[in-house]
């Protein structure tokens, strides 16, 4: 028997919020969309979200199995905190077990589906250990086209697109940010690297503040909010620029906010 395929496909930037909700065909090709319907086996940060999707998908091209019959399994959740050395082995034996356990219809000759709440899955969302385990099964990985939030914001952004990286969340500990920040800018400075990061959207506003009290004048801020909705915007200029005409961020949006360091 011929194993399946392990599909990254691209989900949407929306998250299926009401009154910003975009037409897929506008986001994603016919032919992705048309992929996402023939898959009936489904890996998912959320399950709620990709029935949404499936929804969504199957109003455009019939899915392979009526919503009720897809098979989706949720993405394990990591723990919280460390585990204890004596437990290491243990819970890193559990965790290949979960893995494994997800990759099994591909083994069983079905494509699998992989996909987040937004946007594309294994890049700044859960899923990258989930490709791992199926190259080390020998599952072939098939990446799909859509949106990703990051390279989008970078592109759109006019920061520098040669050499970028994404850290993820800074910490909330006002000492602890303040620290990281500095670091990252430094860093930016140094090496003419642009800094990507994100932040719950609730936080949207407090992380703005952080940027702009901590941020030297010079240094280059970017930030793009709602990408691909209607209203979405991205506005670049200098922390000295942004303190003299501030922008207020949407508290139920994602925005990706960027940095650049003056020399």
């Amino acid at each position: 028997m011929s194993r399946g395929r392990l599909y990254l496909v691209p989900n949407t930037l929306d998250f299926g919020m009401d009154g910003q909700e975009v037409d897929l065909r506008e986001i994603l090709p016919d032919a992705v969309i048309a992929r996402a319907a023939s898959i009936t086996h489904w890996a998912a940060e959320n399950a709620k979200t990709t029935r949404a999707f499936l929804k969504r998908a199957g109003a455009i091209h019939p899915l392979a199995k009526a919503l009720q019959e897809q098979d989706i399994q949720e993405l394990p959740r990591p723990p919280k905190g460390r585990a204890p050395a004596a437990n290491a082995a243990a819970t890193a034996a559990t965790e290949a077990q979960a893995w494994a356990k997800l990759l099994q219809p591909a083994l069983d000759g079905h494509d699998i589906g992989l996909i987040s709440e937004a946007g594309m899955p294994a890049v700044a969302d859960p899923g990258a250990q989930l490709v791992a385990a199926a190259h080390a099964a020998g599952i072939e990985v098939v990446p799909l086209v859509g949106p990703s939030s990051l390279l989008m914001a970078v592109a759109a952004s006019g920061l520098n697109g040669q050499s970028f990286a994404f850290v993820g969340y800074l910490p909330v500990d006002a000492g602890a940010r303040q620290t990281r920040l500095k670091d990252l800018e430094a860093w930016s400075a140094r090496e003419q690297q642009t800094q990507l990061m994100i932040e719950t959207p609730y936080r949207n506003g407090a992380l703005l503040q952080a940027l702009l009290t901590q941020l030297k004048p010079t240094t280059l801020l970017s930030v793009s909010c709602g990408l691909s909705l209607a209203d979405a915007w991205t506005h670049s200029a200098t922390v000295a620029q942004w303190r003299k005409a501030p922008k207020a961020l949407p508290d139920k949006i994602p925005a990706v906010f960027a940095l650049l360091g003056s020399r």
